[in-house]
């Protein structure tokens, strides 16, 4: 059952819709308020009274029944009892029969769902700047195919533009095929930095570079052959990284790819009377929307982001008409997303305001020192995402060997502890904030980490092992720690949909935390095995949910869970 939709239907708050009152209720901090509360303060303008009022006047009229016990109004807030033993029988019930499946739902039947996310650019370091976009766009993946939507992950890849000419050119004056086979992108990331530092002396370097890339414009049979090996030599390297997060794609269409679907798209706009032109390039101006104009021919016929990125939207749509289509990239790019969808929305297309373009803050991780580390692809400078997971399974593996050296497994554990660190520090905080992270924070096995969740799922199973599957038994007197825990298990569904609503994978992050939170409390606080019979089962039950509810929120942010930590 829901809750929050149970009460919103029985409160008919003039003015308001039953989803926006449902949404407006949350779940106290503290369970001695209630397990659910709406708060009157939002509702103070649109009434014109006080929130204490308004809360007294929603108690008076709301008629309690045997799902929900009782209504209090306390200090602008209307507090809800639900029935303790429907909820907990409902809620462990529902675990027991959905199973890998609890939290999940159909709502996206028949709808699909596009994710622009990663994004590697072709020949250059996958870095831990790649990290937010990868592990944001890879969480939405899974949730949204979790809802029942058709879920389309694309890899936009940056594989079109005159860096390739300059690595052709490096590669011909320098490279050697034996030694970029077996270097792949550091090989080829030290040709291309190499480059930069010929062309500071000998700017005729430009020249050729564009030179060879309007030959692989032309289908130079060379020039092609050379980037396309580039492009080979990359995916190998980093879906091995790709692997390692558990990122999947359903198309690696770049930019590239839309060459040929481009010409269309300036017809249109030529046809629309939108192209203008303006010192020679052909724009589309955008004044009038407080933007400055969107570039989609420079003068020298060059295309641009803009021009592929509305390509791509229009060929998006045709072949996956899309429900929604999102764009993980970073803010810098705030401005460029506004314009593709306003001259979208200019052209006539329909489908421009189920364009979403989902930002976040950058990512950078801090030295020993707590200072930001510097990175620069030109000059080298590189924090390289490869190097990060390497570190942070390295480090995991010296915890558990302090910790427990008789660990059976202990390099694959270590494994899932260091990837699962870093994906969970990169969904930890909403996404819109920089993150700046160190390896003794996220590896912290008592924080808000990952490592803390999945040695709490470890707990979970170690007292499954000597306990055994729970038999029957009849539910008497509960406790505090046991409904506290049973009530977020029934929260879990609802966090769910508000993750896939507000496009935050932070919704699961703090779920899992929290969970975690509130399971130890009930393992410090509840005696399990050797407690009377009915008891013991009753407990070895919620042991038994909280695991697969755990499992699955860690399963949606990509993070596995170790048999013993």
């Amino acid at each position: 059952m829901n809750y929050k939709s149970y009460i919103a239907e029985r409160l008919k708050i003039e003015g308001l819709t039953k989803e926006e009152v449902a949404d407006a209720i949350e779940v106290p901090p503290d369970l001695t308020m209630g397990d659910y509360a709406l708060p009157c303060f939002r509702f103070a303008k649109i009434f014109r009274k006080p929130p204490a009022l308004i809360a007294e006047t929603l108690k008076a009229e709301y008629k309690t029944d045997e799902v929900i016990t009782s209504a209090v109004a306390v200090n602008g807030y209307l507090n809800f009892r639900v029935n303790k033993i429907g909820l907990i029988k409902e809620t462990l019930s529902r675990i027991a029969e959905e199973g890998e499946r609890y939290g999940s739902s159909d709502e996206g039947k028949g709808k699909t769902i596009v994710i622009d996310y990663s994004s590697i650019n072709i020949a250059k370091p996958f870095h831990i700047g790649h990290l937010s976009t990868t592990v944001i766009g890879g969480a939405l993946y899974r949730i949204f195919k979790y809802l029942g939507y058709n879920t389309v992950g694309i890899n936009h890849l940056g594989d079109y533009g005159t860096q390739f000419g300059k690595l052709i050119y490096a590669y011909k004056a320098w490279g050697n095929r034996e030694e970029v086979e077996k270097g792949g992108i550091k090989e080829l990331t030290r040709l291309y930095v190499k480059y930069h530092k010929e062309a500071e002396t000998h700017p005729e370097a430009d020249d050729k570079a564009r030179e060879y890339f309007r030959l692989i414009e032309n289908g130079d049979e060379e020039c092609v052959g050379l980037f396309s090996w580039f492009k080979e030599l990359t995916l190998k390297d980093v879906n091995k990284i790709y692997d390692e997060l558990g990122i999947k794609f359903d198309s690696y269409a770049g930019e590239s790819f839309y060459n040929d679907k481009m010409q269309p798209v300036i017809d249109e706009l030529e046809e629309k009377g939108l192209l203008k032109t303006s010192d020679g390039a052909k724009i589309v101006d955008l004044e009038e929307y407080g933007m400055p104009p969107c570039l989609i021919l420079r003068s020298d016929g060059a295309s641009l982001y803009a021009t592929r990125d509305l390509a791509a939207a229009c060929y998006r749509k045709a072949h996956y008409d899309f429900y929604k289509c999102l764009y993980v990239v970073a803010y810098q790019q705030n401005l460029h997303f506004r314009q593709i969808f306003k001259v979208l929305e200019l052209m006539g297309k329909p489908w421009a305001k189920d364009l979403v373009h989902v930002a976040y803050g950058m990512v950078s991780l801090l030295d020993e020192n707590g200072n930001q580390v510097a990175m620069s692809t030109r000059e080298g400078k590189v924090v390289l995402l490869e190097d990060v997971l390497a570190k942070c399974r390295e480090k995991a593996l010296e915890i558990i060997e302090n910790k427990n050296p008789d660990l059976e497994n202990k390099e694959e554990t270590a494994r899932m502890v260091g990837n699962g660190a870093v994906v969970f520090a990169a969904l930890s905080n909403s996404k819109i904030k920089d993150i700046a992270f160190s390896y003794d924070k996220i590896l912290n096995f008592d924080g808000e980490t990952g490592p803390y969740c999945q040695y709490t799922a470890a707990r979970i199973k170690s007292v499954l092992r000597k306990g055994g599957e729970p038999k029957k038994y009849e539910i008497g007197a509960v406790t505090d720690e046991e409904y506290a825990l049973i009530s977020c298990l029934a929260e879990f569904p609802e966090t769910v949909r508000q993750a896939a609503e507000k496009l935050e994978p932070f919704y699961i992050t703090r779920y899992a935390i929290n969970l975690s939170s509130l399971f130890n409390k009930f393992y410090m606080g509840c005696r399990i095995i050797g407690e009377e019979e009915n008891v013991m089962n009753f407990r070895l039950d919620v042991c038994k949910s909280a695991l697969r509810t755990l499992g699955n929120a860690l399963s949606l942010l990509g993070i596995k869970v170790p048999e013993k930590m």
